[in-house]
């Protein structure tokens, strides 16, 4: 069965309620197809101890305000699901749960997208399936005769998992820095940090609002043709939120340079130095997950699809938003994701 409609959003997470807002506010048809089973996209699979960067709010989404947590500065991830589960109730959003999609197709003046549950013929697409559900591996000489555990940022829960272990987490970024230091806090896991480079924390005073206002100045020098900033990588790769900064004056955040290579029961170092461990956490990030726009033919340099904003220069019917600066300024995060959402749902509305 074939059902039509004005847009399909794909992805009711974060992105793709912030869309689900301004198509409602444009009076749109629209449905939001997602392949969770219930709300609160990532974050619902997030690890026990994740805060977010900044204050409630600093970390909303558009027309409605995160409310503050009791007890906490910077809210927990079970309160970004609350939050996120209340929104998409408030504002009525057609989200349809379960349903994956598996391809998105020109059909002359439509776009065919092909579901699980059936196929929807819209006249525009929203792809908001950010990139949870691609973590990368990089290539490792050896890994896969490590005994261990490997595990990626994405199965990570805590550290009672690991207790009396000794675990390497790799990764010099915010995810690899708050995993290591939610380990060495606890204080019953033994615990290697690893960095491709020397870890840079930024200052701490700087949160996740400072960081959105870095990453669209960045743009906007960008748009107006001045000379590239450099953005949020100009100030440094961690942010330093309390347990980090814990970890770090207590003298457990010491990073070693990466291994050489794996072997059966740990890892080797470039000086030939070996070191046991038990278990491996990847924190070496995500791609866009992208795979149901293959039918299009849309694929650029680096896994990404070009676009002009959020509109994909392939094909004026699609826009991406919630992949991170290529689709919008900090349009990875709550308080980023709103202004693209509302910029694609604008052109959308012109278009149709």
């Amino acid at each position: 069965m074939t059902q039509h409609t004005d847009v399909v959003v794909v992805g009711g997470g974060q992105a793709g309620l912030a869309a689900g807002y301004h198509l409602r506010r444009q009076g749109l048809d629209f449905v939001i197809l997602d392949a969770e089973a219930a709300p609160g996209g990532s974050w619902q699979h997030m690890w026990d101890s994740l805060h977010l960067f900044s204050p409630a709010e600093h970390s909303s989404l558009p027309g409605r305000l995160m409310p503050a947590q009791p007890g906490e500065t910077y809210p927990g991830a079970g309160h970004v699901v609350d939050y996120l589960a209340d929104y998409e109730k408030r504002y009525d959003l057609p989200v349809q749960r379960g349903t994956r999609v598996d391809a998105v197709r020109r059909d002359a003046d439509r776009l065919l997208v092909e579901a699980d549950s059936g196929i929807w013929r819209a006249r525009a697409v929203i792809s908001a399936t950010g990139s949870w559900s691609r973590p990368f591996l990089p290539a490792v000489p050896g890994r896969s005769v490590f005994t261990g555990r490997h595990l990626h940022t994405v199965n990570y829960r805590c550290p009672a998992d690991f207790a009396g272990q000794h675990v390497i987490v790799v990764g010099g970024g915010n995810s690899g820095a708050q995993i290591a230091a939610d380990l060495a806090l606890d204080g019953h896991v033994e615990v290697t940090w690893v960095t491709q480079r020397p870890p840079r924390f930024l200052p701490d005073d700087i949160d996740g609002r400072a960081l959105f206002d870095v990453a669209t100045a960045r743009r906007r020098a960008l748009d107006a043709g001045r000379s590239d900033t450099g953005g949020v990588a100009s100030l440094g790769d961690i942010v330093a939120v309390p347990p980090v900064r814990a970890a770090r004056d207590a003298g457990l955040l010491q990073a070693k340079p990466m291994f050489a290579r794996f072997t059966a029961d740990g890892v080797q170092w470039a000086d030939g130095s070996h070191t046991g461990a038990d278990a491996v956490v990847w924190c070496t990030g995500f791609r866009p997950a992208l795979s149901h726009l293959a039918p299009l033919n849309l694929r650029g340099a680096r896994g990404h699809i070009p676009t002009d904003g959020t509109r994909a220069l392939g094909e004026p019917r699609l826009h991406l938003i919630g992949y991170g600066d290529w689709t919008g300024p900090a349009s990875a995060t709550l308080i980023g994701v709103g202004r693209p959402a509302r910029d694609a749902v604008r052109e959308i509305a012109g278009l149709l």
